[in-house]
């Protein structure tokens, strides 16, 4: 602390006698212009570098000595000829010659005075048990060179997790999908006694299961009377994306599996019908375009067994709703007692023979999957799958329920007739005002001559047109 202290009044002293030695410069007075001095300073320039400091103390208590007196009173300690003597005794005394040419229209020759340095803060409050500002400031920097790697950190975290995640969900919904097709599509299951044919291939040694990315897989089966073939995709949770999988934490989501039988042309009579959940019957009724056309939803009806209140049944005529819904469906699936164990997992189900897509005639069904070891728990969903497709194969409408049908399905067909012809006439207005808009800026780019040629070609078409026509004969 002593030596800093000193070092300190070190710097104030300096400062102290550069402040003195400045305002010396600045009271020098500008009297006694001669020539022979003018000749002197041209034959030699002024060295700013040649005025010397005093010297420097560390001493307060003594007194600094005034330049000007101090250079009076010495005697001349580098004695030289009379002929050198009065440039050297120029540079020596600034106060008479240093600024013994002034000039005040013209500055040039003036000597620069650099600022003093500013002198360091010193604090009234210091006491020695005071740290040393070198020592404190080591903390700050450990504290931001570590805040400086925070986001480095971070990020490097995430990745890991990303990647760790990734893999992970990836393995669940490979498990997933494989514990459905190892109880469904096996040797002995549901599909394999109702469909000959199981998987993407021909061979034994075909896949049973596509997958078309991390999540959706998908399986096929076909051989089977009154269908082409049946079309299984799973939708599962995005279980490898991070951000998904915490989505689905805050809004959870299900496993979903979607079966669409294509049914032939002639084993399908006219039928539209549908049931889901209230909520989910309620939407398929406005956004589905054949149930929007031709169906409605059916309140429940008395007297016989229907399904459980959490359902809505939306059908094109009563006549259907009650065939298809059976009563052993009821009690295997949809009925009060079924379906609190059976039916949890339904979602909706599907019929139509207008089905708007390629394949009009379709049965679509859609389920919930459960975890991978409790798939038993929809062996009966499974088996409503080809006993619908065996019910709609063999089911036949009455006369009075087919002439319903006859009639609104001719009332679409005229409705689908008008949209397009409205859509064809709308395509044609279209392209004709694209033409006369191309036209038109074709002709604002010809020139005068070609316009007053074409307007004369117009009018003679014209004229020609309105002329009577004569036909000849011969007499």
């Amino acid at each position: 602390m002593k030596t800093s202290f000193l070092h300190l009044l070190l710097l104030l002293s300096l400062l102290i006698i550069h402040l003195c030695f400045s305002l010396i410069l600045a009271d020098s007075h500008f009297e006694g212009f001669d020539a022979e001095d003018d000749d002197a300073v041209e034959e030699e320039p002024l060295d700013h570098h040649s005025i010397k400091s005093p010297p420097l103390t560390q001493s307060d208590s003594q007194h600094t000595p005034d330049p000007d007196t101090q250079i009076e009173s010495d005697p001349n300690p580098n004695p030289v000829s009379s002929s050198d003597s009065s440039p050297q005794s120029d540079l020596q005394k600034p106060s008479t010659t240093t600024f013994e040419y002034w000039d005040e229209d013209e500055f040039e020759g003036l000597p620069i005075e650099q600022p003093p340095p500013e002198p360091p803060k010193v604090t009234e409050n210091v006491s020695p048990n005071d740290p040393d500002p070198k020592t404190t400031s080591k903390p700050h920097n450990v504290a931001a060179s570590k805040k400086s790697f925070t986001v480095e950190i971070v990020c490097g975290s995430f990745l890991i997790v990303f990647a760790i995640n990734y893999f992970t969900g990836k393995r669940e919904n490979e498990n997933l999908a494989l514990a459905w097709a190892a109880k469904f599509a096996t040797k002995g299951s549901i599909f394999e006694k109702n469909f000959s044919l199981l998987g993407v291939g021909e061979g034994e040694d075909s896949p049973l299961l596509l997958k078309e990315g991390q999540n959706v897989f998908k399986f096929y089966a076909s051989g089977r009377r009154f269908c082409q073939g049946l079309l299984a995709t799973m939708e599962l949770k995005s279980r490898h994306d991070l951000v998904s999988r915490l989505f689905n934490l805050v809004v959870p989501c299900k496993d979903e599996i979607t079966f669409e039988v294509y049914m032939n042309d002639e084993s399908m009579d006219q039928v539209v019908f549908a049931l889901a959940k209230k909520k989910a019957a309620k939407g398929m009724q406005k956004d589905v375009r054949d149930l929007q056309r031709f169906a409605g939803l059916m309140a429940n009806p008395s007297g016989r067994k229907w399904v459980v209140d959490e359902l809505s049944v939306i059908s094109e005529s009563k006549e259907v709703a009650g065939d298809l819904i059976t009563e052993a469906v009821l009690e295997q699936v949809f009925g009060d007692k079924a379906y609190e164990k059976y039916g949890k997992d339904f979602i909706s189900m599907h019929f139509s023979d207008q089905h708007p897509g390629t394949h009009k005639k379709m049965l679509l069904f859609k389920f919930a999957l459960p975890d991978a070891n409790q798939m038993a728990d929809m062996t009966r969903l499974v088996a409503l799958v080809p006993y619908y497709i065996d019910l709609i194969g063999r089911y036949k409408l009455s006369p009075q329920a087919r002439s319903k049908t006859d009639a609104a399905r001719v009332k679409a067909a005229q409705e689908v007739y008008k949209e397009l012809h409205n859509a064809r006439q709308e395509a044609l207005q279209k392209k004709k005002a694209e033409r006369k808009k191309m036209l038109e800026e074709a002709e604002a780019k010809l020139s005068a001559e070609t316009i007053r040629k074409k307007e004369a070609k117009d009018r003679a078409r014209q004229m020609k047109k309105a002329m009577p026509r004569m036909k000849m004969t011969r007499a």
